[in-house]
């Protein structure tokens, strides 16, 4: 019976979705190198790479189902570690203690794992409810859900982090038929709310300097804190149009990220090291492999056997989606730079971890689909 259930699973497994991450992961290793050739950031990704490897294969050959049923516990512990991290057991970096040490695994960020959690536990709650259009009362309890971990990694700071929580939120809401109405009410509420939160931060002192001039660099780039974030956003433009057609590899003489003129070439701007070292061809390439990928997951959240899965599988792909365009927009200049990872691109081992998690929760959700 092993042996015919083990046969199943090998036929029924997603090897595409899987070999388009893995060599979207390789890929960012090739540019991590090409960055900082010097350090050893890229070879930490490769260690980080077979740790994600191992954590995406007990996720796919697990049921599903269970996951979703263990819910409460995976999101207790995820809301256990971001507490961890406003403890002294934090680790503080640029004046954000967003990290925690963990054996084995070494330096964690918290925010990127609780993703998931949030999603399983929004999936479950949502996934059981029955059919017809969201009450406020279960539209509230969504949002309570949410408030724990966006909560917390606002107390960090990290407001980056925070924002991509919410198109889980959105697409959760929208996938479980929300009210037109209510999402009138909440972009109305929105359009006032903002701008008088962000004027009344600014004058009490909650919004920070540093998060004043992330707006401003986009506003005027050249002129907005020329040497801050004015000069993060100008010198990554700068690195993208460098690449042209084609790109420059190996010219170490003149590039950006290797001559240190673009900050954080392994994080928050590998998609300008991309477009430097392979040009436009390479850049065009690499969003037809995330397109690829993404047409997989919703593929897989149409084939899903039951609602919970369909719904975490489209959270999931939602805000990759919602990261890739983030940190594009950072990179090109039409958005302000909030640290938003790249997905399977950015060097850290936290959001490579939570990817290819969330990426085997769709392949078993996918090897599943014929079972009732």
């Amino acid at each position: 019976m092993v042996a015919i259930i083990e046969k199943r699973e090998i036929r029924d497994f997603d090897w595409l979705t899987a070999l388009l991450a893995v060599a979207i992961a390789c890929f960012g290793i090739w540019q991590i190198h090409n960055a900082l050739p010097t350090e050893s950031y890229w070879t930490k990704q490769i260690i980080g790479l077979i740790i994600a490897l191992a954590a995406f294969a007990v996720v796919s050959f697990s049921d599903y189902r269970w996951i979703i049923e263990s819910a409460p516990f995976f999101y207790a512990f995820a809301l256990l570690l971001l507490v961890l991290v406003l403890t002294p057991l934090g680790v503080e970096v640029n004046g954000q203690r967003a990290w925690v040490r963990l054996p084995v695994i070494g330096q964690f960020q918290p925010s990127e794992f609780a993703k998931v959690p949030t999603i399983l536990m929004l999936a479950r709650y949502f996934g059981t409810r029955k059919s017809g259009s969201l009450q406020w009362r279960e539209v509230l309890i969504g949002g309570l859900i949410m408030a724990g971990p966006i909560g917390l990694i606002m107390l960090e700071p990290d407001a980056g982090q925070a924002i991509t929580y919410f198109p889980i939120f959105a697409a959760m809401l929208f996938l479980s038929a929300v009210k037109i109405r209510y999402v009138v009410a909440a972009l109305v509420a929105a359009a006032i709310f903002i701008p008088s939160a962000y004027y009344v931060g600014v004058q009490t002192g909650v919004i920070k300097r540093y998060q004043q001039e992330r707006i401003n660099a986009i506003l005027d780039p050249e002129s907005a804190d020329p040497r801050g974030y004015g000069y993060h956003t100008v010198q990554s433009m700068i690195t993208v149009g460098k690449g042209g057609l084609s790109g420059n590899p190996g010219d170490a003489e003149t590039s950006q990220s290797v001559l240190k003129f673009l900050p954080e070439p392994q994080t928050d701007f590998i998609f300008a090291v991309t477009a430097e070292n392979t040009g436009f061809i390479g850049c065009v390439s690499l969003l037809l492999a995330y397109a690829l990928l993404l047409s997989r997951l919703i593929d897989g959240a149409r084939e899903a056997s039951d609602r919970p899965g369909m719904l975490v599988i489209m959270s999931i792909a939602t805000a990759m989606m919602f990261q890739i365009f983030i940190n594009i927009g950072m990179t090109l200049g039409f958005l302000p730079v909030i640290g938003v990872p790249l997905p399977l691109m950015s060097a850290g081992l936290s959001a490579l971890l939570t990817t290819f998690i969330a990426i085997g929760f769709v392949v078993s959700v996918r090897m599943r689909r014929f079972v009732n």
